[in-house]
């Protein structure tokens, strides 16, 4: 009998873990307006999601679904294995919304004791003050929070997110009010959270910041995924940047036959095939010179996740 359980465990044991978050075909309608048309991802545990799109693609809907704050017309949510309605995945979810108010009397310890409370766990209070000091605010752990400025409260409400040792860290803006040491904090706080196996969904508006921390993207347009990958995947596109003098319609040419060739003046940009091998980079600068061509600079590069973002909801990419 011993012998079972024991094989049993070790079973459960060799299973792969559940993913943070899986969703599969969300949809959701405001009258006549569709905020979210047939949306499915997944989040990895300790993988860091960043949510992009313009104003009105759907994001902050796509969260509430998730968290059960709106209930799709139709669609699924599992949440660490559970299904998203389930009160006990939820429990281990961390969560930050884009706007938020805390009462302006209680200090920043008593925001985080009433949070808590209200999620009907025990953490210790020194717990409870490490979790203050992580964000930058254990010298004001006493003070009211009505005294403190935008960019503090935002820390007091990160802090309110990750107190209850959530598995699932969905952050709406996090660093909307923050100052460049704030944002710098809180890439180094999504990194720590990874190395935890912490699985983070980041909806932000600050690419860089995006470029910086998260291990995949989800690009929404007009409610529906435009793109989904890894930032290796979606910032594959290699560009050879330079500045040319003298360029002759047989150097266009040649330059065209490199890559798709964009360029302002005397700054030219070819977008390379994937398929391109570096070494012919030289040959390409040797024909240039060849035809008489001025070459001021050469830069090899990757396109920026801005430049993939607009190129896809202008719709000039896959």
């Amino acid at each position: 009998m011993t012998a079972s359980i024991d094989a049993a465990q070790q079973l459960v044991a060799d299973l792969p873990a559940t993913a943070a978050v899986w969703c599969s075909g969300l949809r959701k309608r405001y009258r006549r307006q569709t905020a979210v048309d047939g949306v499915s991802f997944t989040v990895g545990r300790g993988e860091v999601l960043g949510l992009l799109g313009p104003n009105g693609a759907g994001k902050t809907t796509v969260i509430k679904m998730l968290l059960g704050l709106v209930r799709p017309d139709a669609g699924e949510v599992l949440l660490l294995g559970r299904p998203g309605a389930d009160p006990r995945a939820r429990a281990r979810v961390g969560y930050l919304p884009e706007l938020f108010r805390y009462q302006p009397w209680l200090t920043a310890t008593e925001v985080l004791m009433l949070h808590t409370r209200l999620a009907r766990i025990t953490v210790p209070a020194e717990e409870q003050r490490q979790c203050l000091a992580m964000v930058g605010l254990a010298d004001r752990a006493g003070d009211r929070v009505g005294s403190f400025s935008k960019g503090m409260q935002q820390r007091v409400g990160l802090a309110v997110a990750l107190v209850a040792r959530p598995e699932l860290v969905i952050l709406d803006e996090p660093t909307s009010a923050l100052d460049p040491l704030g944002r710098a904090d809180v890439r180094d706080l999504l990194l720590e959270l990874k190395e935890r196996q912490v699985a983070v969904i980041l909806n932000s508006h600050l690419i860089g910041e995006v470029e910086r921390v998260c291990d995949r993207v989800v690009i929404l347009d007009k409610g529906r995924v435009a793109a989904d990958g890894t930032l290796a995947e979606l910032l594959g596109q290699r560009e050879l940047r330079m500045r040319l003098d003298g360029v002759t319609p047989e150097a266009r040419e040649r330059l065209a036959a490199a890559g798709r060739l964009t360029n302002q003046g005397d700054a030219y940009t070819v977008t390379l095939p994937p398929d391109h091998d570096d070494a012919h980079v030289p040959d390409l600068v040797a024909d240039l010179a060849g035809l008489g061509v001025r070459i001021h600079s050469v830069e090899p590069g990757r396109i920026s996740l801005e430049e993939r973002l607009l190129g896809i909801l202008r719709g000039d990419q896959a």
